[in-house]
């Protein structure tokens, strides 16, 4: 049996263990001190400027969305639509489909939806943490389907990545 002088100190353990943890969280985000709110402005898709892109209604839409998610379900900050202590901005540029292996009849074997964003990340508490990058990923899929056959699945995989990888370089640090 366990007296009440251990289990006070057992209590007195966990609590140093869980204030040690500090900003971190179990998802791995390291949300920078006094920072509560973020904001993501929309992601206008200009990749139909582009040579070899194509234009996919909804995309621009469908991809702000997705990193809004990604935030909200792995912090504790606040979504708001202006004034945002972290601020994620850019545009879509390309989003395009190309063959990328042939067969023996010179047809196409597989094809790759790619999709790259051009980002910018503002940290209105500690500036120096501001930057932009690009982020691209892509879709390989049997050249015998066409893209809206594939699109939901393309798209999930597409914008889980870039957005990862989104969220591990502003809030995670990796």
């Amino acid at each position: 049996m366990i007296s009440n002088l251990n289990k006070l100190f057992v209590l007195f353990l966990l609590m140093i263990i869980v204030e040690g943890c500090g900003i971190y969280s179990f998802t791995g985000a390291s949300i920078p001190p006094g920072v509560t709110t973020f904001q993501v402005n929309f992601f206008e898709n200009l990749a139909g400027n582009r040579p070899g892109s194509t234009v996919e209604p909804g995309l621009d839409n469908d991809f702000t969305n997705a990193l809004q998610d990604i935030i909200i379900n792995q912090t504790t900050l606040n979504l708001v639509s202006e004034d945002g202590q972290l601020v994620y901005e850019g545009e879509i540029i390309k989003y395009s489909v190309t063959p990328m292996s042939a067969t023996a009849e010179i047809t196409a074997a597989q094809n790759r939806l790619e999709m790259t964003v051009d980002f910018r990340f503002f940290n209105i508490k500690k500036e120096e943490d501001n930057f932009e990058k690009k982020y691209s990923f892509f879709y390989d899929f049997p050249a015998e389907l066409q893209v809206y056959d594939v699109i939901d699945t393309a798209h999930k995989e597409i914008f889980d990545r870039i957005t990862q990888d989104i969220f591990n370089d502003t809030l995670a640090k990796w």
